[in-house]
């Protein structure tokens, strides 16, 4: 059984609001700006996709991670006709470092730090009412993580609506653990480019409201009541292959979109559009793009595909909750965002029709959306037009697409 998103919330380094960032990801605004957070000089990498918004004076503050998930829940709470009363509504919250970046700035500059707040939960309660928050730290896919659990309590009766969020910042000790693993310093992320260095991580919190779907007339009343359905999530996988720390595995990402796509009980020739991890990394983009040819096979070069993170950069836990967010608006718009730098694919994505430029006017009914964490955290979704359900899957876009080979297609 599918359940219905009634609404959705989002921050990032290229806007504020679902529709903002949307619209700026469709225009190929790029989140990336030289580092602001804490002395560049100290790295060899000089970037990062921050949200601009510390003191003018200079310097960081601590508590961001917090307030911009509490926006985006705000914004998803309102859509779906919730308003600020979630006290009798699950929240759970996808991240990797919490607020690690307030642990940071008391450590090493005396910031006054109240440890209470270094999770999610008071501040949920405080804004909210929220007494049931929970906070999974899942690395990169941590929110789709998150995503399956609300599904599996919205199937099995235990709650009929539940808030899904994800939120990371950027912190000094990660970015300088980046800056030392690759072999150049990343100007800016290239998903799937052969040229490309490293991955840079960005700033920012995503958030939706799940509601559980009846029948074909409760979720007319549903909707009337709650405001438009946005979407239908068909399904979400997640498995742990625990192959390496860091280095992804083909097989693991492979069995998730199998997993996914079959309890979404759709093949994967009825998939429209690929929302993809894309982290710009030289393993992870050559691993999930074998992953994805292997399970498509023929059909590999029928969806259209894009990586948002070539404009937000890596928004770690939370990245996957905001792919779905553009995910859906993609679906429900027929527009879909560029995936920025990407002149020559890697071999491994030969005939993938890549977006490159914005598309428009595409006829999309289902959309995946992939999310891969460190260790093999593993994580996929399926996710359906709005009043899509049973219709034929579209075919064809009014844009400019292209394969890895260069050739531009429609």
């Amino acid at each position: 059984m599918s359940q219905l998103v009634t609404g959705a919330g989002a921050v990032a380094s290229v806007g504020e609001g679902v529709d903002e960032v949307f619209r700026a990801l469709c225009a190929g605004t790029s989140g990336l700006s030289e580092l602001r957070g804490f002395d560049r000089d100290r790295y060899r990498a000089r970037h990062a996709y921050e949200i601009d918004d510390r003191p003018a004076e200079g310097g960081d503050i601590p508590g961001r991670a917090t307030a911009w998930l509490l926006r985006a829940v705000a914004e998803a709470a309102a859509q779906a006709g919730l308003g600020d009363d979630l006290s009798r509504v699950p929240v759970l919250v996808g991240t990797g470092l919490r607020e690690l970046r307030s642990a940071e700035l008391a450590w090493c500059d005396g910031v006054p730090l109240d440890p209470g707040r270094l999770h999610f939960g008071p501040a949920l309660r405080a804004r909210f009412g929220a007494e049931r928050s929970y906070t999974f730290s899942g690395a990169c896919s941590a929110s789709l993580y998150a995503l399956a659990l609300a599904a599996d309590l919205l199937a099995t009766g235990a709650e009929d609506t539940v808030v899904v969020a994800g939120v990371d910042t950027l912190t000094e000790s990660m970015y300088g653990l980046l800056d030392r693993v690759h072999a150049e310093p990343p100007e800016c992320v290239r998903p799937f480019d052969r040229a490309r260095r490293g991955v840079l991580m960005g700033e920012g919190a995503a958030a939706v409201v799940l509601r559980r779907e009846e029948s074909q007339e409760e979720s007319r009343e549903e909707s009337a009541v709650s405001g438009a359905v946005l979407g239908r999530l068909r399904a979400v996988s997640m498995n742990c292959d625990a192959r390496h720390v860091t280095a992804p595995d083909p097989d693991g990402i492979a069995e998730a979109v199998r997993e996914a796509q079959g309890r979404a009980g759709v093949a994967p020739g009825d998939i429209d559009l690929v929302l993809l991890h894309g982290t710009g990394t030289l393993l992870n983009d050559e691993a999930e793009a074998a992953a994805i040819a292997e399970v498509f096979g023929r059909d590999a070069g029928a969806p259209l595909m894009t990586a948002i993170k070539s404009m937000t950069g890596h928004t770690s836990g939370g990245s996957g909750l905001l792919s779905l967010i553009v995910a859906l608006r993609a679906l429900s718009s027929g527009q879909v965002p560029p995936t920025l730098g990407l002149t020559d694919p890697v071999a491994e994505a030969a005939g993938f029709r890549f977006v490159r430029e914005r598309v428009e006017g595409a006829e999309l009914r289902l959309a995946q959306v992939d999310a891969f964490g460190f260790g093999g955290v593993n994580a996929v979704a399926i996710v359906e037009r709005a009043g899509a359900s049973g219709a034929a899957a579209g075919a064809g876009a009014a844009g400019v697409v292209a394969g890895a080979d260069g050739r531009d297609g429609t």
